[in-house]
Parts: C-alpha cells; structure tokens; sequence
C-alpha cells in the first residue's frame, strides 16, 4: 500500500478515470451493436453519426487505439451504404 499522500490521491483518481474510461467505451460497443442491429437507412445514418463521434472521442483520449476507432467506423459506414442500397 501506498505510504505518500499523493500516492493515495493518485489512486483515487486513477481508480475514478477507469471507471468512466470503462463506461464511455461499453457504451459505445452497446451503440455500435445497436447499429447493426438497424434495418432502416435514415436511422442508421444518424446512428452512425453519433456512433463515430463517441469512437473519435475515444480514440482522442486514448481509450482505444486510433487504428481501432478508424477501423470500425469504416465498417459502419460501409454497413450503413449496403442498408441505403
């Protein structure tokens, strides 16, 4: 166990940034599900709006790797183009 103060706060902190880093990326793979699970064009775009900013969002702060966010909002988007076909 720690013995400094700072060391203590510093816990605290970390332990309350893996819970919120937790939180914003499942609720993003929950969003990305909920895009696939949609059969309407119009909805889906607009889910996908959203869905790529929580995965730029992510990425940003490195919660996930770039190359991931970049990766999976190429396969939504592709997704969303066969649905308006």
């Amino acid at each position: 166990m720690a013995n400094h103060k700072s060391a203590l706060k510093r816990i605290r902190s970390n332990e309350a940034k893996r819970v919120l880093n937790r939180y914003q990326a499942k609720s993003t793979r929950t969003a990305i599900k909920k895009l696939r699970a949609t059969t309407d064009a119009s909805a889906a775009q607009e889910l996908l709006q959203k869905v790529s900013s929580m995965l730029d969002r992510l990425a940003k702060k490195n919660i996930i790797h770039k190359n991931k966010a970049a990766n999976n909002k190429s396969k939504l988007a592709k997704f969303v183009k066969t649905l308006a076909a």
